[in-house]
């Protein structure tokens, strides 16, 4: 079977009841970015239903990447690239989380936290898959760095602001778990401490071209939802603002210098999270103009 019910730890059984008590965790007996549809309908015979959804061609840019346009169109699909070794989809009912057989040899505490990870997104009712976030402002987005990014880079950019802006929520809940779920707790900080001293040297790496824009966000965004503060020029993006404005707020820092700014109010101070205190610490910042891309 492609598809089989992944054993779940205590920990792991108690994330599942308080954030999404109804998705079913599998194991995925073959690696995959974007499941193809017949492989995506496999998962009817473990769900109730399935809910293929569609995205308006309108949101694409003429030259978005094949694999955006098919995970926007018609057919059913799960995944996308970036995703790493755990993908969600909220197309089935109930929702599924697919642990793929990559991680196989990974420390089990790292999978765990990642599963629990995808547990809490799938809980909270955000988008799985950054073209439901940006929604018509990926078009936006696409034209905002078209000049300094291919289509590939942009795609994998936009993926990296959705990691970041799902982050700015779900650090909260995975800093609660100290208590609750130490184990959980310490892959999380751990594997945040694996990532500072890759982000020590990025500005100056990418500045070389030692590292491309596109890895780059990666890491840099993907350190915002372990607590630790993103380099220049990804510092604005740890911010209440980009919590609060989403979208709208990353195209406007991934703009380049003479397009709009955000209202100064939104954008003057960064507000940096403490994930061993938890607590908000707003100091000077330079504005998100002199902080983009």
């Amino acid at each position: 079977m492609t598809f089989t019910d992944r054993d779940l730890s205590p920990s792991l059984a108690a994330v599942r009841e308080r954030h999404a008590p109804d998705a079913l965790v599998l194991d995925s007996a073959r690696d995959f970015e974007t499941l193809a549809p017949a492989r995506a309908e496999d998962l009817g015979l473990l769900v109730d239903s399935l809910d293929p959804v569609s995205f308006p061609a309108s949101w694409l840019p003429p030259d978005a990447p094949e694999v955006l346009v098919r995970y926007a169109g018609e057919a059913l699909t799960v995944g996308a690239p970036g995703d790493g070794g755990v993908a969600w989809t909220r197309r089935t009912d109930p929702p599924v989380v697919v642990v793929k057989p990559r991680l196989e040899g990974s420390p089990e505490s790292f999978v765990d936290f990642l599963v629990a990870e995808a547990l809490v997104e799938v809980g909270r009712g955000v988008p799985e898959h950054f073209l439901g976030f940006f929604e018509a402002r990926y078009a936006d987005l696409a034209a905002a760095v078209g000049d300094r990014l291919d289509p590939v880079g942009t795609y994998q950019l936009a993926a990296a602001l959705h990691t970041a802006y799902l982050g700015l929520d779900t650090r909260e809940t995975f800093a609660t778990w100290e208590g609750d779920h130490p184990d959980l707790f310490d892959a999380w900080v751990d594997a945040g401490d694996r990532l500072e001293p890759r982000l020590a040297d990025l500005p100056a790496d990418l500045a070389t071209g030692v590292i491309d824009f596109g890895d780059a966000a990666e890491l840099a965004c993907g350190a915002i939802k372990h607590g630790i503060e993103p380099p220049t020029p990804f510092g604005a993006l740890d911010s209440p603002a980009y919590r609060e404005y989403g979208a709208d707020f990353a195209v406007q820092w991934a703009a380049p210098p003479t397009g709009p700014a955000l209202p100064a109010q939104t954008i003057r101070h960064r507000f940096v999270w403490n994930r061993r205190t938890r607590i908000v610490q707003e100091k000077p910042q330079e504005s998100a103009r002199a902080t983009s891309v």
